[in-house]
């Protein structure tokens, strides 16, 4: 993947409990082949989270210019949501699994992101990982293990502040007309792959990727692959309409 058009610098956050290392081994491959600087701002832990990031945002802003800005999950919902406020700013979206639109209500990511943070109060960090390993591949149990360590104490109020915050809503992401890669995983339950759609269907220049959480398994890579060529299809050079899809696969 090459490409002559000339991108701003990409700023990319993390999700819930996550961290800038699992961002970087998503969307490192893929951004590096534009030759598109990345920038991967670390959580602050704790009932900062969102603020902490937005805040930050801003400031590479200041300094930079316009960004292209993305994340993962609650990463993604706190980068559209930042585009819909700074529309001179934003060049640009990358929005990896987004979770819901407006309020959270019952969306799976925000039950779960509760249930955890119960969990870690009652539990601790190290008795949540151990329930949370029993369910989970062992990709996904090693990246919790490392990320939520990293939260530590903050990680309680960090899942909460993200299950209670509002993603952008419908009406709000058909404000951001600038070109936008969403990308989904077809057998995620926790982020329904019907969420992405309807952010690309909303976007006025959205476009729609898809893989699988078994291909992100075998490569982290592959979901920023489907997110950033649903992207460079947005823009237009690639032969697909805003608003549509692309089919699922290993990309």
């Amino acid at each position: 993947m090459t490409s002559a058009i000339r991108l701003p610098a990409a700023v990319l956050l993390p999700g819930t409990g996550s961290d800038e290392v699992f961002v970087r081994s998503v969307f490192g491959g893929p951004l590096a082949a534009l030759g598109v600087p990345m920038i991967t701002p670390a959580p602050s832990p704790g009932a900062g989270l969102a603020e902490g990031f937005l805040a930050e945002l801003d400031r590479l802003a200041d300094r930079y210019g316009t960004l292209l800005v993305g994340g993962i999950s609650f990463g993604a919902h706190l980068a559209a949501e930042w585009a819909v406020a700074n529309p001179g700013r934003c060049g640009g979206l990358l929005a990896a699994l987004p979770a819901w639109n407006g309020e959270s209500a019952q969306a799976p990511a925000a039950v779960a992101a509760t249930v955890t943070a119960d969990l870690v109060a009652s539990s601790g960090v190290e008795g949540a990982l151990a329930q949370a390993a029993g369910g989970s591949p062992g990709w996904l149990a090693e990246e919790l293990g490392r990320a939520w360590r990293r939260h530590g104490a903050g990680l309680e109020a960090g899942l909460r502040v993200a299950a209670g915050r509002a993603a952008p809503t419908v009406e709000a992401l058909r404000g951001v007309g600038v070109p936008a890669g969403v990308g989904g995983c077809v057998d995620d339950p926790v982020h329904p792959v019907s969420v992405a759609r309807e952010w690309a269907r909303a976007l006025p220049r959205g476009v729609c990727g898809e893989t699988s959480l078994e291909a992100v398994g075998q490569d982290r890579e592959t979901l920023g692959r489907v997110t950033v060529l649903a992207f460079l299809r947005a823009l237009g050079g690639f032969g697909s309409s805003p608003g549509g899809d692309i089919a699922p696969g290993r990309a």
